[in-house]
């Protein structure tokens, strides 16, 4: 059975800070739905109606490019383990990128990450829970070090290069001014 929260309850966050992985969608109104997975200790709850999570550079850049089109976000968190849970988290998002006021302050929140390419600031609207009774359970094995590991080996010049050619723009071709906004 669905429950609507205005906010984060202490449960709820005592069920988020235990889980290893989130997913992360959004999409514009013309735009491919993205979907991704994300990890490596990379969310923060800053209080009761907003969140905050670190975009590591990968092989598009598709949520920027939503978000400053279109400010919806979901983030799904989901239990693996003994107690079936899932947890929505729906808000609208401000992408941060390092030239922007509020870089600084919430980046010294989220671990240092190699390759970090924004910052994500989520209002929330909505908290629901969902049974996930038909989750499969999977086992937690330990985070993979392969993106940290390419990102330290190209160094800030080869990560500025990368972003240039893969994360310019959407998949639908909309701009996500990476390069002006981080460089």
């Amino acid at each position: 059975m669905a429950t609507k929260f205005e906010e984060l309850n202490h449960e709820i966050i005592d069920f988020i800070e235990k889980q290893k992985i989130y997913f992360v969608a959004t999409a514009t109104e013309e735009s491919f739905i993205n979907l991704s997975p994300k990890g490596m200790d990379s969310f923060k709850i800053i209080d009761n109606k907003r969140v905050v999570w670190i975009n590591a550079t990968g092989s598009t850049n598709e949520s920027s490019a939503h978000i400053q089109r279109n400010k919806r976000m979901t983030i799904m968190f989901c239990s693996f383990e003994k107690d079936p849970l899932i947890v929505k988290l729906i808000g609208n998002a401000k992408v941060i990128h390092k030239n922007d006021k509020e870089w600084d302050e919430l980046s010294n929140l989220l671990p240092n990450l190699s390759g970090c390419r924004q910052i994500f600031d989520v209002r929330l609207e909505m908290v629901l829970t969902v049974c996930g009774m038909a989750v499969p359970y999977f086992e937690y094995k330990g985070e993979r070090n392969d993106l940290r590991e390419w990102a330290i080996n190209q160094g800030d010049e080869g990560l500025i290069d990368y972003w240039g050619k893969k994360n310019q723009v959407s998949l639908n071709g909309e701009a996500t001014h990476i390069l002006e906004k981080n460089t």
